[in-house]
This record gives C-alpha cells, structure tokens and sequence, in this order.
C-alpha cells in the first residue's frame, strides 16, 4: 500500500463512523473543526475519489491519480451530506 492510499484510508476510517452521526450532533463538526485547511480538503475529495471522481487539477491528480470509474463521482446522501460539512468548515476557515 502506497503512502498516499494509506493517508486515504486512514482519513476515510476516521471520517466514516463520524459520518454516522452527521444526522444526530456535533461530534462530525468537532472533528472538522480541528483539521487544516489541507486536511478538510483532502477529506473531501477523498469522499469523491472513492467515488471515481476524475480529477483535473494537478493538485487533485497527484491526491488520487487520473483513473476515474464509474459512478464517477455521483454521491450518496450521506456522503453529500458528509461533504457539505466540510465545505461549511472550509468556509469557517477560510480556505481557498
């Protein structure tokens, strides 16, 4: 397992049971709270990776390389609800 597909799993295996709380408090917006501008972004575009997402920013391409497949990047609710989280906390932040 390379390092970046060990980052991702290790930033989905805390985003996912957080994820199930999305519906019921504070604890998913606690845990974003504390993460950096890098680290909300990579959650997020994680979430679509997992999804095939083609990336077309070199940023997003060298985050989770140029193979895109189907759904490609069609989200559940739960997970574009997961995702709007995080936009709000990258938008608390500041981040670009």
């Amino acid at each position: 397992m390379s390092a970046g597909t060990f980052k991702r799993v290790a930033v989905r295996v805390l985003l996912v049971p957080a994820a199930l709380l999305l519906l019921g408090g504070s604890a998913l917006a606690q845990s974003y709270r504390y993460m950096s501008c890098d680290d909300l972004w990579y959650a997020r575009n994680s979430i679509y990776a997992d999804e095939g997402y083609c990336f077309k920013t070199e940023r997003g391409q060298e985050a989770f390389g140029y193979g895109c497949t189907p759904p490609y990047g069609r989200l559940t609710r739960a997970e574009q609800a997961e995702v709007s989280a995080i936009q709000t906390w990258e938008r608390r932040k500041g981040c670009e």
